[in-house]
């Protein structure tokens, strides 16, 4: 239905003005005279039943377009009473003169819905439905009481919409970390937020020099003092620095008035605000008195630029590396393998093929390794939101030909969906399962499993926050915890090759995938029984 108007039913003025509304209406859609005063006369009998009887009654009249062949008039009256309860007599009246009325009482809630077909819809279109909208809108009043009345629901709805907009000014300025005040030229305070109130700790009711003197520091009294002065004078805003007792301390901040200009242009008010700039002021009062700090910071700065320019160094040997030394390596071992071919068993032995070939795939995989942990980065800046079951079910599948060979269990607890990058945190997990199965002289049994920070701590090396830590256990060969210093540096290892394979980069590359995650990994183990690597992964908001 598109609503022509609407009127709040409280008295006998408000029948009148429902008959008067409802006869003009069916008048102006071209109704005859005959069907006019039957529907006008049903509404006002339902909406006499609705002001003696009802509660919080509402009529609406508009127009009901079924299609462009069929349209309607529909007045429809909400009550929170059971009107047709409460006087049937009216409602089988309303019924016998109109003809087309429906009634429903649910949830402490009537509808009224009276209709009556338009005789030439044809007539009625969309700009001729508009302008009834309008003529109701912009109407004379009927009577002195209809002219009041709609002056009170102009006011109502304006001061709604003003105490709603005051009210979402104060939530706001009540939120943010500044300390904010409006003051007359008076110097009354009109409004203070809640953090201004709290910062001093005492009614703020005038912005004069006494009531400022009681916490700002007396070296600033008179700047501010002269600065208030003449922004009043000159309708000009003013900056400046000053501090703040709070408790027993004074704190640095950036005093700002500022003038509120009216909508006709003039100054009544001014918006004064701090805003905290402690920390700014030490840094920069320390650098200041401080010409070796400034030496220094000079040569990080210069540190840092050569460091940016080494990266690019790096990422440059990095394409290299692929490409130079890969491409030599791969026709050298098709050349072995082709090679290989045509020599006896004895051969192989005296040329030491077998050797020469292993050392070659170890190149190649220390090469690969070297690459993985260059091409790390330290910014990570497209994190998605991963399932860790997800990504433990395509390691495990990765390694599904070592498990089988090794007969070894896995058992994976549910894991937590965390922040990160899919292809490093695979990278993490397959390294830290294919040791697992590496160093194990016996049938392999690894646990994964996970829980929160704050429910328990590995060791004094746990990081202090909110994290998921993940577990990855083992009853491999273990170690020593002698060797936690060094496991995870570059190219370390704590067995011999022949004993078992890798060139010690996996557990550095591991780390740096943790650190780029900006999480933690540390390790608990013991010879023979094996060995637990905790991983520490923030838990995002």
């Amino acid at each position: 239905m598109k609503e022509i108007v609407k009127i709040n039913l409280d008295n006998e003025m408000d029948l009148i003005l429902a008959h008067k509304r409802a006869m003009k209406i069916a008048e102006m859609c071209g109704m005859p005279s005959s069907a006019q005063t039957r529907f006008s006369t049903a509404v006002s009998e339902v909406a006499r039943c609705s002001i003696a009887k009802g509660k919080n009654s509402v009529l609406r009249i508009g127009i009901n377009v079924l299609r462009p062949s069929h349209k309607e008039i529909l007045a429809v009256l909400t009550d929170d009473v059971d009107l047709k309860k409460c006087n049937p007599e009216a409602y089988q009246y309303a019924a016998k003169i109109s003809g087309n009325i429906e009634y429903s009482y649910s949830d402490n809630q009537s509808v009224t819905t009276l209709s009556q077909t338009v005789a030439a819809p044809g007539l009625l279109s969309d700009i001729k439905i508009k302008s009834l909208v309008d003529y109701f809108k912009y109407e004379p009043p009927l009577s002195p009481y209809d002219e009041i009345r709609k002056k009170n629901i102009e006011l109502i709805a304006l001061s709604e919409k003003l105490g709603e907009s005051e009210n979402r000014y104060r939530q706001l300025a009540n939120t943010l970390p500044v300390l904010i005040s409006v003051v007359n030229e008076r110097n009354h305070v009109l409004i203070a937020n809640d953090s201004l109130k709290d910062y001093v700790q005492q009614p703020f009711t005038v912005f004069d020099k006494k009531t400022l003197a009681t916490f700002i520091h007396p070296d600033d009294l008179d700047e501010i003092n002269e600065g208030w002065s003449k922004a009043k004078k000159d309708r000009s805003d003013f900056f400046g620095e000053t501090r703040i007792k709070k408790d027993s301390e004074y704190v640095w901040h950036l005093i700002s008035i500022i003038p509120n200009k009216a909508e006709d242009g003039s100054f009544n008010s001014w918006l004064v605000y701090f805003v905290d700039i402690n920390a700014q002021k030490t840094v920069v009062e320390t650098l200041k008195d401080n010409s070796e700090l400034k030496m220094i910071q000079q040569e990080l700065e210069n540190a840092n630029s050569k460091l940016l320019f080494k990266n690019k160094e790096l990422e440059q040997f990095a394409f290299i590396a692929s490409h130079d030394l890969q491409e030599p390596l791969r026709k050298i071992l098709i050349m072995l393998s082709r090679a290989a071919e045509f020599l006896t068993e004895e051969q192989r032995k005296q040329y030491y093929f077998d050797k020469i070939t292993l050392a070659a795939g170890r190149l190649s995989t220390l090469i690969s390794d070297v690459l993985n942990y260059s091409r790390i980065d330290n910014k990570l800046q497209n994190l998605q939101e991963l399932d860790l079951n997800h990504i433990i079910t395509e390691t495990i599948s990765d390694l599904s030909l070592v498990i089988e060979e090794k007969n070894a269990l896995i058992t994976v607890e549910a894991l937590p969906r965390v922040s990160g990058v899919s292809s490093q945190l695979r990278q993490l997990f397959y390294n830290l399962i294919n040791n697992a199965l590496k160093f194990n002289t016996s049938q392999p049994s690894i646990i994964i499993s996970s829980a929160l920070s704050d429910n328990f701590k590995t060791d004094k090396l746990s990081p202090v926050g909110n994290f998921y830590v993940i577990s990855v256990s083992d009853n491999g060969i273990g170690m020593d915890n002698e060797y936690s210093g060094r496991i995870f540096d570059m190219f370390q290892r704590l067995h011999q090759r022949d004993q078992f394979g890798g060139n010690g980069i996996g557990l550095a590359l591991c780390k740096r995938i943790i650190e780029n995650h900006g999480g933690v990994i540390n390790f608990t183990s013991k010879p023979d029984e094996g060995t637990t690597f905790w991983i520490y992964l923030p838990k995002r908001d």
